[in-house]
């Protein structure tokens, strides 16, 4: 007898745990977005120089650096703007000597805020030594500020929409239960802009590299997923 008072006492207590666990309030579920495209205004872009040999005379990787830095410089970039990404066998004597025709190459990163400024540099250097440039990122300066705009907007939007559809049935909205946000922002890859040792389909190009980059703006988006409880 013990042993069943027992087993009904562990019964009523495991529903009464149960029973207060379960969420018995009336919810409703649903969504809102909110988006905008934004232009980026910080760009991050890479620059590529190899040397050549413009008949017998050999146009050094010191030479187009030079060319490089002055047009940087009269651009009005930042210093810490213009840093050295990789070296391919700079400074490499031994491989010279192994291969007297061995062309040394050089990669720079630079930050930019204006792709018009990209294009004045590029046509201060001498273009049979670009080797190639791409933009390897770009992102827009008040991002944080405006996704948290967004944010507010969608849960918004998702609490609007609650109401409207539950003063429909003669219902009243409460309190958010959850909330659940999607970051649904598009971020374009752009275009990659090159020039293989200042030939384009085996033709020399001895006129100013003009830059072909196709650039698009950055469109962010986020959803809202809201459960709201309904009251009477």
């Amino acid at each position: 007898m013990k042993k069943l008072f027992l087993l009904v006492a562990i019964f009523a207590f495991t529903y009464s745990t149960f029973a207060q666990n379960v969420d018995l309030r009336r919810k409703i579920e649903v969504s809102g977005t909110a988006e905008q495209e934004v232009t980026p205004d910080i760009i991050y872009v890479s620059i590529s120089l190899q040397e050549y040999m413009n008949g017998k005379t050999r146009v050094t990787i010191d030479q187009l650096e030079n060319q490089l830095e002055s047009a940087v410089k009269e651009a009005g970039i930042p210093k810490e703007n213009f840093t050295i990404n990789n070296l391919s066998a700079w400074n490499n004597n031994y491989q010279k000597k192994k291969s007297p025709d061995f062309l040394a190459s050089k990669q720079y990163s630079l930050k930019l805020s204006d792709l018009n400024k990209f294009d004045q540099i590029l046509s201060a250097v001498d273009p049979k030594g670009i080797q190639s440039t791409n933009i390897d990122s770009y992102e827009y300066s008040k991002a944080d500020q405006l996704k948290n705009q967004l944010k507010l907007k969608a849960l918004l939007a998702a609490r609007d929409k609650a109401a409207y559809l539950l003063n429909g049935i003669g219902e009243k909205l409460g309190a958010p239960i959850s909330i659940t946000e999607v970051d649904n922002s598009n971020y374009p890859q752009p275009r990659v802009y090159s020039m293989l040792m200042g030939k384009v389909a085996g033709v020399s190009v001895n006129s100013t590299p003009q830059s072909d980059i196709d650039f698009k703006t950055i469109k962010l988006s986020f959803q809202v997923n809201a459960v709201f409880e309904i009251v009477k």
